[in-house]
């Protein structure tokens, strides 16, 4: 069941991450990726194995929840049109890295966040070690395995960057209401299956648009 939820979580984590390379140059987009993997082996190992120990600490939600809307709102905001806001994230430099380094720092960022989930999911499906750390593994592989395949999924439909950051935009959501939760501000927590679910439905919804507008696009020509 771990393994199950880990590659489902490993999906939208890889549209995601997807996204953020798309504005490199074609050959430079599967590098960014795999040096954005080999970070995120290392990182979930390491915080599978301190678990316990992070999800105590609340401010880890509530700076990842911020960092994520913070995307949310660059990708939304600024009163772009559709066009222009599903077009490649154009690389900029970014604290005197390259353009290039900028762009696999967001990954390994992203991906930083997105483990937090995937090891609340794993942690509350089992106290065992092995076992959520073998999870966070398989996980890990898995979403190397689909990444390249949905890296060519959102470049064909260009609405599912939309999708992509409404994802993000929920992950988001559900962090800060697990801080404010865990601090006893709120009285209601989110259940994982909701959570899951909804992620499910919309990554299933954006794919759907973005077939409906491709099938439309062809009448048309």
């Amino acid at each position: 069941m771990l393994i199950a939820l880990e590659g489902l979580l490993s999906a939208d984590n890889a549209m995601v991450l997807a996204v953020l390379v798309l504005g490199l140059p074609k050959g430079r987009q599967r590098k960014a990726l795999r040096y954005g993997m080999a970070g995120a082996f290392v990182f979930r190992s390491i915080a599978t194995l301190l678990a316990k120990y992070l999800i105590q600490l609340g401010f880890v939600k509530l700076l990842g929840g911020g960092y994520l809307l913070y995307l949310v709102y660059r990708h939304f905001g600024g009163g772009k049109g559709a066009d222009d806001r599903r077009a490649p994230i154009q690389p900029q430099p970014w604290l005197g890295l390259t353009a290039f380094w900028a762009t696999v720092v967001k990954v390994e960022l992203t991906d930083v966040v997105f483990a937090i989930d995937s090891i609340l999911v794993a942690v509350a499906m089992s106290p065992k070690l092995w076992v959520i750390l073998t999870g966070g593994i398989l996980g890990i592989v898995m979403m190397r395995l689909v990444i390249g395949q949905l890296l060519s999924l959102v470049e064909r439909y260009p609405p599912l960057v939309d999708g992509a950051f409404v994802i993000i935009a929920w992950v988001a959501l559900k962090l800060l209401v697990e801080y404010l939760h865990a601090g006893g501000y709120i009285g209601f927590d989110i259940p994982k299956w909701v959570s899951l679910g909804l992620i499910v439905v919309i990554f299933a919804a954006a794919l759907a648009f973005s077939l409906m507008m491709e099938r439309k696009k062809g009448r048309s020509h």
